[in-house]
């Protein structure tokens, strides 16, 4: 530890002890500490040349500033007493003076007991280079003590200052004593009043929870009601249905009696009337058993390139107006995927059969491509395009986009297809614009999960 003596001075009687403390108060204004500080440090000495005097008779007093271990400095005060200490101790006459300073302590210094303290200096204070402390001896040497009346003075205004600026103190705590009890008055209001509409609110949640539960159990009922009025319906009218189409091509055929003209188309609207119904009933079949949940894919490994050989092959017979062409490109190789294939065929065939159906010129393709580890496979023509706003109106039972078509329909193809392709673990996806064709583009995982 490094030690810069500042100045000394002897206590010897009662007049020196006002000379120390305001020496003391001196050494602390010119190190930089604030005014508090110089009046605590000028306290503590006077209570401690007091006690010293009166116990051993004075003794020598010593200002340095010493350098700790942390690198900080302190203004240090060592006081020597003239005789030895009562059982070698220092016991302060006031328990408060242990407060004014950072510390108190008795040491023995070469044989020598030493009463000694220290106050931090600020690190804000001037820096204390070797010049500035020389120029603090020779400025400290220099100055004269007041009298013992001028000291009182000086002490009388510490004081009264103390005294003020506890008032002040004492009135602003009491000022933020009443806001704070004023704001805890609002918390509390608030927090009631927020406890009140949280309970309330819970309760509505509550009774909302209880009336979605409801109204759940109703759209199961409902739906399970609807699925199974499907399933009977369709059903039921499969075999009479049959039978009007069998019956109509008993009566169209060459070993039966001849028909006149008007008999023939009577009867060949009498079967394609049948064969439309057929057409509906296997649909609303299909639909209550993916709805009903009784579909159960059977994935495994499929070829694209066979099934789309497969699907080439049977849907170029159909009838198209304008010599629209079928275009199915090959997909790239290795072309497996896991999946279901019937129903990956069911999905990709309707897809087809409709850009068939609704395309007047041009080209109906279907083409697969790989993306993020899975496939996509697309079908797109050329056809009248559909509004974005119908976009996914399209996929809703029963619905069918405005427009002049050359065949019938049911409209429960696409909403079908977007069910089986959720089966199959991927999604059904329409791009499409008025005049420009459409795409509908089915998005499978490769792992068939």
């Amino acid at each position: 530890m490094n030690t810069a003596a500042l100045m000394q001075m002897a206590l010897r009687v009662e007049q020196d002890i006002f000379v120390a403390r305001q020496r003391g108060r001196e050494v602390a204004d010119a190190l930089g500490l604030e005014r508090q500080d110089q009046v605590r440090i000028a306290t503590a000495i006077s209570e401690v040349a007091r006690d010293l005097l009166r116990a051993v008779g004075g003794a020598d007093m010593a200002f340095a500033v010493a350098d700790t271990v942390d690198g900080r400095h302190h203004l240090r005060i060592d006081l020597v007493p003239v005789a030895p200490l009562p059982d070698g101790r220092y016991r302060p006459g006031s328990a408060a003076v242990v407060r004014l300073v950072d510390t108190l302590d008795v040491v023995v210094e070469k044989q020598v007991t030493v009463v000694r303290m220290s106050r931090r200096i600020p690190a804000t204070a001037q820096a204390l280079t070797t010049e500035r402390l020389a120029h603090l001896r020779a400025q400290l040497a220099q100055s004269a003590p007041g009298t013992a009346e001028e000291e009182l003075a000086t002490q009388n205004s510490q004081l009264i200052a103390a005294l003020d600026e506890v008032r002040i103190q004492r009135d602003e705590l009491a000022r933020l004593n009443e806001e704070l009890e004023q704001t805890n008055q609002g918390v509390m209001a608030l927090y009631h009043q927020l406890t009140d509409e949280l309970e309330a609110t819970n309760r509505g949640v509550v009774a909302l929870y209880a009336e979605l539960d409801e109204k759940s159990a109703q759209l199961r009922a409902a739906s399970e009601s609807k699925t199974r009025f499907l399933a009977n319906v369709s059903h039921e009218l499969r075999a009479p249905v049959t039978a009007i189409i069998g019956l109509g091509r008993l009566l169209d055929d060459s070993a039966s009696d001849p028909l006149t003209d008007e008999q023939e188309r009577q009867v060949g609207l009498i079967r394609d009337s049948a064969s439309d119904l057929l057409s509906l009933v296997n649909e609303l079949l299909d639909l209550a058993k993916a709805e009903s949940g009784r579909i159960e894919p059977a994935i495994a490994d499929v070829d694209l390139k066979a099934l789309f050989g497969q699907l080439r092959g049977t849907l170029r017979a159909l009838p198209t107006a304008g010599g629209v062409a079928l275009v199915v490109e090959e997909p790239p190789a290795p072309a497996t995927v896991r999946t279901d294939e019937v129903l990956l065929a069911q999905v990709l065939r309707n897809l087809l059969h409709n850009g068939l159906k609704f395309t007047a010129e041009g080209e109906v393709r279907m083409r697969a491509e790989r993306h993020d580890g899975g496939w996509r496979l697309s079908v797109s023509d050329t056809g009248p395009g559909i509004p974005a706003e119908l976009h996914e109106r399209v996929f809703e039972e029963f619905y069918q986009a405005p427009g002049p078509t050359r065949f019938g329909g049911t409209g429960l193809g696409l909403p079908y297809a977007r069910r089986l392709v959720a089966l199959l673990g991927g999604a059904l996806d329409l791009v499409s614009e008025p005049g420009r064709g459409s795409t509908f583009t089915v998005s499978l995982p490769a792992d068939g999960t």
